[in-house]
């Protein structure tokens, strides 16, 4: 069974990491982009803000329809008002910031609300519940975007950091039984 507040922990602890991605880049590589095509590692960072924070605004506003024409309009009037050459500091905050926001908005609604069925842009017909499970998955796919551009430029993730800190303390308490 999915719970709605394990849902929201767990995409708070995505939308930390991807606020932590954004300080751990180097300044200068912000706008690193790995190939041609392909998004900026800001680039990234904002979409991951300003999807997470649209999807989740249009649902506590109460729309039911994302299979409509101008959705992207519709999506707009969520944006963050952050310039496009934000500073690392200023875009992690706003990624902090908005989930807190919009974690607190929908604790504060009962199971009727996440229960209720709305149509993803797709045509898909879902809870409110699995389309935030479909937001939180959206941003986790970014995160491995930003992740992926921290290793291109040498920076160790913040997950693998706390999974080999983990590692070596489990190592130095079995070594201190010995």
């Amino acid at each position: 069974m999915v719970r709605v507040q394990k849902t929201l922990e767990t995409w708070r602890a995505i939308r930390e990491d991807t606020a932590q991605a954004v300080e751990d880049m180097p300044a200068d590589a912000l706008d690193f982009r790995a190939a041609d095509g392909l998004m900026t590692f800001r680039e990234i960072a904002r979409h991951s803000l300003n999807a997470g924070n649209a999807l989740t605004g249009l649902m506590l506003d109460g729309v039911t329809n994302l299979a409509v024409p101008g959705l992207r309009e519709m999506m707009k009037q969520y944006s963050t008002k952050l310039p496009a050459d934000a500073s690392q500091a200023d875009l992690a905050a706003a990624l902090r910031q908005t989930v807190d926001q919009r974690i607190a908005e929908l604790s504060a609604r009962d199971d009727s609300f996440f229960a209720e069925e709305i149509t993803r842009f797709d045509g898909m017909r879902l809870t409110r519940l699995e389309m935030l499970q479909t937001v939180k998955e959206h941003e986790l796919t970014h995160r491995s975007q930003l992740f992926m551009y921290l290793r291109l430029k040498g920076v160790v993730p913040p997950t693998t950091r706390r999974r080999e800190q983990a590692a070596k303390q489990a190592a130095g308490q079995a070594s201190s039984r010995s």
